[in-house]
C-alpha cells in the first residue's frame, strides 16, 4: 500500500523526490502518512479535496482485497520560524 500511495503522489507533484510515505501499523488499521513539499500540497489535496478523496477511495478499494483497513493522512510540512 505504501508503494501505491507513493506512486500516486509522485505522479501528481512537481518535486517527486520530496515525497515520503510512512506506514504506521496498528492492530486492525494501518495509517499511511504522506509527506510532500509545501508547494506540492495543493496538488495532492486538489480542488475542494477531490484529489485526496480519490486517493483515499483507491486505497480503500485496494485494502478491501487485502482484508485490512488503511487510512491516508496527508501531513502538512512544518513551517520554518
Amino acid at each position: 500500500m505504501k508503494e501505491l500511495v507513493a506512486a500516486m503522489a509522485k505522479a501528481l507533484v512537481d518535486k517527486p523526490d520530496m515525497v515520503v510515505v510512512k506506514e504506521v501499523d496498528g492492530a486492525q488499521t494501518s495509517i499511511i502518512e504522506l509527506h510532500v513539499a509545501e508547494a506540492d500540497l495543493r496538488h495532492v489535496i486538489g480542488k475542494e479535496g477531490r484529489t485526496a478523496r480519490a486517493m483515499r477511495d483507491i486505497l480503500y478499494a485496494a485494502s478491501k482485497k487485502l482484508g485490512r483497513r488503511y487510512h491516508l493522512e496527508i501531513i502538512e510540512p512544518k513551517k520554518k520560524s
